[in-house]
């Protein structure tokens, strides 16, 4: 029986690389997206024509319960099981401290600390074994930016939900991978100098590719020796 994986946030960057990825290698895959369908819908049919795998669809707003839970049933429905969880889903609002307001903070929180919390917790309440892979940031623990103070305190957050599920969960394995900048369409939209001043800020060469990124996810998928709980630097 084929294996299925759920990715959020998973219509464009990242975790269209990791739809991709896990399609190629027989998953199931479940998109899951919030505004960008028709990247989502030509995804789905991307994957279903290469690859002998199904592919579904669905939008849901991780910060929404009814639409959280409602994803979930349906890809239940549909494939019996999910074997593996990727939360990619993330937002930040980039601005000076002395000008974020508390609807800004909280939004950022919202989507990646709640968001993150409560669709890993619809996993593990369907699942009693499988995998949970947080896409967290180095912004986490060491390259933290003075515009996205909340980003940084939400991926550690992130960082510190993968370590108490795991043990609340014993039978589900939890990890947090932590990225440097990468090659993602907002990346690309940004002032040129202001990149090249953040990567020589944060000692990073050149930016990671997206393929790269959904390489190393399925790697560690697979990967027996990393233990529920890990925290993962993304080692170049």
């Amino acid at each position: 029986m084929s294996k299925t994986v759920l990715v959020t946030g998973a219509s464009r960057g990242i975790g269209r690389a990791t739809i991709i990825e896990f399609a190629k290698n027989g998953y199931n895959v479940v998109i899951n997206y919030l505004s960008s369908k028709k990247d989502a819908i030509n995804l789905k049919n991307t994957v279903e024509n290469l690859y002998d795998v199904n592919a579904l669809a669905i939008k849901a707003d991780i910060t929404k319960q009814d639409e959280v839970k409602n994803m979930f049933k349906e890809i239940i429905n549909k494939f019996g099981k999910i074997n593996v969880l990727i939360n990619n889903a993330a937002y930040e609002n980039d601005n000076s401290y002395l000008e974020k307001t508390k609807k800004e903070f909280m939004r950022v929180l919202e989507v990646n600390v709640w968001g993150t919390f409560y669709v890993t917790k619809c996993f593990s309440k369907y699942m009693d074994d499988g995998i949970v892979i947080n896409i967290s940031s180095l912004d986490a623990t060491e390259t933290y930016n003075p515009l996205s103070m909340d980003y940084c305190a939400s991926k550690a957050a992130v960082n510190s939900l993968c370590q108490t599920f795991s043990l609340a969960c014993p039978n589900i394995k939890y990890v947090s991978l932590m990225l440097p900048w990468v090659n993602t369409e907002d990346v690309k939209q940004m002032f040129p100098e202001y990149l090249k001043n953040e990567l020589k800020r944060t000692g990073q060469e050149r930016l990671l590719e997206p393929e790269e990124v959904a390489s190393k996810i399925y790697k560690f998928v697979n990967d027996k020796k990393v233990i529920s709980g890990s925290i993962i630097k993304y080692d170049f």
